[in-house]
């Protein structure tokens, strides 16, 4: 099983700390720690996916359930008519992040914020995150990286101008997290609230 890369510095913190503890035989603290960073490995699994083709696809970023589907205000930089779909992801949920289309990171914009817990709705607007538009010729889709009680890390690897492919792994949030996905006016959603959605297979919606 892959690991995701950010993720082995807590590993080895904690099979070190169980190590130690049962080699001075603290067996009761070495059990702690042991749960701790088996659990921990658990988190930052990160799973091979076979992206589904498809250019106007929009694949979910993020591993998770479907918890909120509203339209965006008018002001939106996506323009008027923007959907957006809201993804809650749990400390059992895997936690890399996907591109939802290919083509270009056209921007990304850090936000500090609150660490309210990622469920409640308000979380998306007063969250610490981070917003990404990735542009595919005239189409844009945005998504964002929101932080929720636990989560304290968000972790995004490209930079603008960079080019990615669609469910190309492009970072993380640590200790469950939520995310949103932003679609303009025009597009086809295919999911509902409840659904369970894979980061990089499941199609949240197509482009027209």
């Amino acid at each position: 099983m892959t690991i995701a890369r950010e993720g082995w510095p807590y590993i080895g913190v904690l099979l070190g700390l169980a190590a130690a503890s049962f080699a001075l035989r603290w067996n009761a603290t070495g059990t702690v720690f042991l749960v701790l960073g088996l659990f921990t490995t658990f988190f930052f699994r990160d799973p091979e996916r076979v992206i589904p083709g498809g250019a106007r696809l929009v694949l979910s970023p993020a591993d998770g359930k479907v918890v909120q589907i509203v339209g965006a205000p008018d002001d939106h930089a996506l323009g008027k008519g923007v959907t957006q779909i809201s993804i809650f992801l749990s400390i059992f949920d895997v936690h890399v992040n996907r591109s939802p289309i290919g083509g270009r990171v056209a921007s990304v914009q850090y936000h500090p914020g609150e660490f309210l817990p990622a469920f409640d709705d308000q979380a998306s607007e007063r969250n610490e995150q981070n917003t990404v538009i990735v542009e595919d010729g005239a189409s844009r889709v945005m998504f964002k990286q929101i932080a929720g009680l636990i989560a304290r890390r968000i972790v995004f690897r490209k930079k603008p101008d960079d080019p990615v492919a669609a469910g190309e792994r492009v970072g993380l949030i640590k200790f469950g997290s939520r995310v949103d996905v932003f679609v303009a006016a025009g597009t086809v959603l295919l999911v509902k609230v409840g659904d369970r959605v894979a980061g990089g297979t499941s199609v949240l919606a197509e482009r027209p």
